[in-house]
C-alpha cells in the first residue's frame, strides 16, 4: 500500500480541513520522515498547550 501522508496527518489530529487545497497537495508529497517530524511537533507543542492551559484553569483564567 502506498504511503498517504494526508491520512498519517489527519490521524494525528492535525486539521487538515483548515487547510487550502494548494497546501493540502503539499502535504501530499511529504516523506513518511517528514510527516513523521510533522506529527511530533505537533505532539509537543499540544503538551506545552495542556500545561499552559491546566495552569491557567487553577488561576481562575478563562482560556479561549
Amino acid at each position: 500500500m502506498a504511503f498517504d501522508a494526508i491520512a498519517e496527518l489527519r490521524a494525528a489530529g492535525n486539521p487538515i480541513e483548515q487547510l487550502s487545497p494548494a497546501q493540502q497537495e503539499v502535504l501530499r508529497g511529504l516523506t513518511p520522515a517528514e510527516v513523521a517530524t510533522l506529527n511530533s511537533v505537533k505532539t509537543r507543542i499540544d503538551a506545552v498547550s495542556e500545561d499552559v492551559e491546566g495552569h491557567m484553569s487553577v488561576w481562575g483564567v478563562g482560556v479561549f
